[in-house]
């Protein structure tokens, strides 16, 4: 927050105090003219408004919650930037709950890491338990079912980027990743030889587009130019999980496998990027997470 819109806040908040306190104080108590009058001169349906001063215990009720105001916004945060006294915050509260739910889970978490990944599939409990660290952590890209979105995998497949072993995606979740596929326009020759390379690309997945003769054509043209493209994804197309390079021989397309999508990839590249948990999440809690989501790759198939 600004100091401008601190002050702003501040000056808001004192002048509306100090009109409470004005206007409690003005009404304490009636003049001597004023008490005189037996009514106010209101008149409605023949009812006549007497001329009374205020409650006492009326008055007294409003000074105490001016006072309770005054003690609140010094010891909390209400007065712009001002934090308060006492230094609270929601946020503070929030992370006090959190480490005390955590330390209350440790015990829990201790035992599910004595077991590898693959046997704590089988333990409901455990699985019950990796899917809120899911639901907390990785479904805003990954889909609630896991099944990923354009851009984000779908855990639930075989396919792979960096490997579906237990080590493989507790690395991945201790790490993150880092993708990198270069824009290939210039290599490719320009427009058209970017078309023919996605045409190509097509056919490593999909032989049957090779039967239209305009499409073969591009394949013919594209494919001595595919070595460009082998050093990640492998002379055959099936990928390097080492570098995170697609399989491009199957049925799994990150992005869509449309022409032109493949072809904005191939023009203008890719760098997804996959967030490392390494410090939002215990070990304990990885291994329970990776347990989770190895499970949706075997319970999706």
């Amino acid at each position: 927050m600004s100091d401008f819109w601190s002050w702003f806040i501040i000056i808001i908040v004192v002048i509306n105090l100090g009109g409470c306190a004005w206007l409690l104080w003005s009404n304490r108590k009636m003049s001597a003219e004023e008490a005189k009058k037996e009514t106010t001169g209101h008149v409605f349906d023949g009812i006549e408004e007497r001329n009374q001063p205020l409650p006492r215990w009326w008055l007294w009720l409003f000074w105490l919650t001016l006072a309770f105001t005054l003690i609140y916004l010094a010891l909390y945060p209400g007065l712009g930037a001002y934090d308060g006294i006492l230094g609270w915050s929601s946020e503070k509260q929030l992370e006090k709950r959190v480490e005390m739910m955590e330390k209350r889970a440790q015990p829990i978490f201790a035992e599910f890491a004595k077991e590898p990944v693959k046997e704590l599939t089988q333990y409901p409990e455990a699985m019950e338990v990796g899917g809120r660290l899911f639901a907390n952590n990785c479904a805003t890209c990954h889909g609630s079912d896991g099944r990923g979105a354009r851009g984000y995998p779908n855990l639930t497949d075989n396919a792979w980027l960096y490997g579906g072993s237990p080590q493989a995606i507790k690395t991945t979740l201790n790490n993150g990743r880092q993708g990198n596929m270069p824009a290939m326009g210039s290599a490719l020759g320009g427009k058209e030889g970017v078309r023919d390379m996605a045409v190509y690309v097509q056919s490593l997945s999909n032989p049957q587009i090779a039967e239209d003769p305009a499409k073969a054509k591009a394949i013919e043209r594209a494919k001595p130019k595919f070595a460009t493209c082998a050093a990640c994804h492998g002379q055959d197309g099936t990928g390097n999980q080492a570098m995170g390079a697609p399989d491009l021989t199957d049925d799994s397309w990150l992005y869509g496998s449309d022409l032109k999508t493949i072809q904005d990839t191939l023009m203008n590249g890719r760098s997804g990027k996959m967030p490392s948990f390494g410090n939002r999440l215990s070990e304990e809690q990885i291994h329970v997470l990776a347990a989770y989501v190895y499970n949706l790759s075997q319970s999706g198939n």
